[in-house]
């Protein structure tokens, strides 16, 4: 069998970084995996390498935009965004692009489960019509969700070596109008900061705007991450990096949101466990 994880998201994204990861621990077990990427209409492909080769120490089992999968293979996807976007960015594909999504969500897929689009995620579903499709669900974040329980754990040992070259003292991330929004309420405390974003109307260019992809090793660019999020975040890997790496976060959030972030910041290093994927592979046959 052939998993593969697929990705529709801007590079930098985390379900990116998730998918490679996944790939990478799932061809250490011996089985089969690689990432499929259909790059964002803003973006090339060499965008995505970047992003990857920076982070890791190999950049492998990645193929991009037209890709068939044999009949026996199962799609991933990291979260279920992945499904949605690409139905609602549709006709932004190529015809190559467009012939590969179809390909890979009409045949077997399993898809963590996300909320963040409840009314639109079952229209992509009925426009793709999958063969099969199992939910995994990170129970503790979506607590209604469905699926059985499955969380998204960084694969730190792909990790290139952590190295500080600090630039500045705090960092926040601002990649969409929301979170920079929260950011802009508070950065006036923080003169000796970064923020991590994408270009775009939303940008403040009198702050210190850092935008991605990163060509240096982000982990080693500041001392504090400020984590200052309104909306419901699912997954916040960097909480979970600077745990690894021995990096202050400061939590400057509303401690009544009860999403990714809360637990995230509770939650403990692990190593990543596939054991629910392929429980929901052996479901599909």
């Amino acid at each position: 069998m052939t998993i593969n994880i697929v990705c529709t998201s801007k590079p930098v994204d985390g379900l990116l970084y998730y998918s490679y990861e996944y790939s990478s621990y799932l061809n250490t077990l011996g089985i089969s995996a690689k990432v499929v990427i259909v790059c964002h209409r803003n973006f090339e492909q060499r965008d995505y390498m970047r992003a990857i080769s920076t982070k890791y120490v190999h950049c492998n089992n990645i193929v991009f935009d037209n890709f068939y999968p044999d009949v026996n293979d199962v799609t991933l996807v990291m979260g279920r965004s992945m499904i949605t976007l690409s139905w609602q960015d549709f006709n932004h594909y190529t015809t190559t692009q467009q012939e590969t999504i179809r390909r890979l969500f009409s045949g077997n897929v399993i898809a963590v489960y996300s909320e963040n689009h409840p009314t639109t995620y079952p229209l992509a579903v009925d426009f793709f019509a999958p063969r099969q499709l199992v939910d995994l669900c990170d129970t503790e974040v979506y607590q209604s969700g469905v699926g059985e329980h499955f969380e998204k754990t960084i694969n730190f040992s792909i990790y290139k070596p952590h190295v500080d070259n600090i630039q500045f003292d705090y960092l926040f991330l601002g990649t969409n109008d929301k979170y920079y929004a929260s950011v802009e309420k508070v950065i006036s405390n923080y003169p000796n900061h970064g923020i991590l974003t994408y270009a775009g109307n939303h940008v403040n260019l009198r702050n210190n705007n850092v935008f991605v992809p990163v060509n240096d090793n982000l982990m080693g660019m500041f001392k504090t991450y400020v984590y200052t999020k309104e909306t419901f975040d699912p997954a916040p890997r960097i909480i979970q990096e600077c745990k690894y790496f021995g990096k202050e976060v400061i939590y400057l959030r509303d401690s009544a949101i009860q999403d990714g972030g809360s637990v995230y910041w509770k939650r403990a290093i692990k190593n990543p466990d596939v054991t629910a994927i392929l429980a929901a592979y052996e479901n599909l046959y």
